[in-house]
């Protein structure tokens, strides 16, 4: 068919991507099968019985389809980018609502109930953030390394985050961080994403091993960069490196120096408390403080040097490194007084500072439990014991990948990981391909969210990350998280048809 302007237009066939809808359906129905299993024992029944969950699932699975024909065939592509602005103030309102007039679901206020029917407007917001990221992004004249865009790209991304949190939803909060890969993709620089990996790993050496080797860590690495941009590596290799070694060994000699100044009865009489005996100086000297020390002293010099230089590398790094410094002495505030109990004690568990197989650590406990006994091909299907019987709580949401491991084994699993993998891979494909902005900026939102779900998801299956309470896309019980997910899915499938459409 020839269009009025010269153009033939081109059939479903050769403008819809059947990989992504043919990976979509595998998906939701590997979902629908081992949701199946991770309930049947406790509530025994046909897999299409409408009181349990899988018969549940399987009328969202009909209404997911439904949602994915009405947004590839009745919803222009352009409604999309017109009405983004709209659509995220209308979500964002919900986000805010739910707070007040939602229900409280194990300690999260982030649900409204309608009936037998609850909806998280968590879900739907990925959504409307993308859609506006991409119609912001796109605009002619943005640069992400200008100031004023780089700002409000930041608040339109914090702000749902934001209230997320206040929800106590902290896992789909985390989702948002996945959207720092789209902004890379569209030039934002790659130091932003080193220095949040070091901001996480600076939280976790604080809290692991000490202060003192936090700031150790950071002067090292800040050390580094500096040398490595300014093309002075052997300063850092001759100079640096015995300086930090010398630091790394300095409790040990400060303690060696105060057992030869001070004699065994004063120290042992200061470790009992005893009154009327006095510190001597040399023992209130703290390793902390001569490193922090060290380095006020030294950054005037590094500071002056960069500036006869114009070196405004070193100045970032060093404002960097001293923000890195505030933070270590934040970690305390920010884990006792911010997080909640059950967030600190899931990450105590983690992290190994502390241990409760029977407490919050039982779930991933079991988990793995559930997920190593599978072994290569599975126990099979309906086979299972430890879903079975109900070792794992929340196994046909948040646990899914427990029930697929045990049942279906390592094959089975890859399986599953290998179908995300391609998902993922196969959006930004077509992404990249796409010849408008906006397409190409809201299918890296996609992928960034799936993937984020993904690695949480999976990771807390297996101990890698803390039992934060997030679905696996497609998979997982619950119909707000299928409904949102194929909504982004088939938005990006519209868009990517209609620039196909045409030839």
């Amino acid at each position: 068919m020839r269009t009025a302007g010269g153009y033939r237009s081109r059939g479903l066939g050769k403008t819809i991507d059947w990989s992504l809808v043919i990976c979509w359906l595998i998906m939701i129905l590997i979902g629908w099968v081992n949701i199946y299993a991770s309930v049947h024992s406790s509530e025994p029944s046909s897999i299409f019985d409408w009181n349990s969950r899988s018969g549940k699932q399987f009328v969202w699975m009909a209404s997911a389809l439904v949602i994915a024909l009405i947004v590839l065939f009745a919803i222009p592509p352009r409604f999309y980018e017109g009405f983004s602005v709209p659509i995220y103030i209308f979500v964002t309102g919900l986000l805010v609502a739910v707070i007040f007039l939602g229900i409280e679901v194990k300690g999260s206020r982030s649900w409204f109930e309608f009936g037998p029917i609850r909806f998280q407007p968590a879900e739907v917001s990925k959504i409307a953030t993308s859609l506006l990221l991409a119609t912001y992004m796109s605009q002619l004249g943005y640069r992400i390394g200008r100031m004023k865009d780089f700002i409000i790209t930041a608040l339109l991304i914090l702000l749902p985050m934001g209230i997320i949190v206040m929800q106590s939803e902290t896992g789909s909060a985390l989702v948002y961080v996945g959207f720092i890969f789209m902004l890379y993709r569209e030039g934002l620089s790659g130091w932003l994403i080193f220095m949040i990996g070091m901001a996480i790993l600076t939280f976790i050496l604080t809290l692991t091993a000490s202060p003192f080797a936090a700031i150790l860590v950071l002067i090292s690495v800040a050390s580094l960069c500096i040398c490595l941009y300014s093309g002075k590596f052997r300063w850092w290799l001759f100079l640096c490196v015995p300086l930090i070694i010398l630091f790394a060994f300095l409790p040990q000699l400060m303690q060696m120096l105060v057992e030869k100044m001070v004699d065994a009865e004063t120290i042992a009489a200061i470790a009992d408390n005893v009154e009327g005996v006095e510190m001597p100086f040399i023992m209130k000297i703290e390793p902390l403080h001569v490193l922090l020390g060290a380095t006020v002293l030294s950054l005037p010099f590094v500071a002056f040097q960069a500036f006869r230089e114009r070196n405004t590398f070193t100045h970032l790094s060093i404002i960097s490194c001293l923000a890195g410094i505030v933070l270590v002495f934040s970690t305390n505030f920010l884990f006792n007084d911010i997080l909640q109990d059950h967030q600190r004690k899931r990450i105590e568990v983690l992290l190994g500072i502390k241990e409760d197989p029977t407490g919050v650590g039982y779930n991933v406990n079991q988990s793995m439990i559930a997920i190593g006994s599978g072994g290569l091909t599975g126990k099979g299907y309906l086979n299972g014991t430890q879903t079975t019987y109900g070792f794992v709580p929340e196994q046909s949401t948040d646990f899914i990948f427990c029930t697929i491991g045990e049942e279906w084994g390592f094959l089975g699993s890859a399986f599953v990981i290998l179908l995300y993998v391609f998902l993922i891979w196969r959006i930004i494909s077509d992404a990249e391909r796409s010849r408008e902005g906006f397409t190409r900026i809201y299918g890296y939102c996609v992928a960034c969210c799936i993937f984020m779900h993904l690695f949480i998801n999976i990771g807390m299956t297996i101990g890698l990350m803390p039992v934060i309470g997030i679905p696996l896309p497609f998979i997982s019980y619950g119909g707000s998280s299928l409904w949102g997910f194929t909504a982004m899915l088939f938005i990006f499938i519209a868009l990517d048809r209609n620039e196909k459409k045409y030839f």
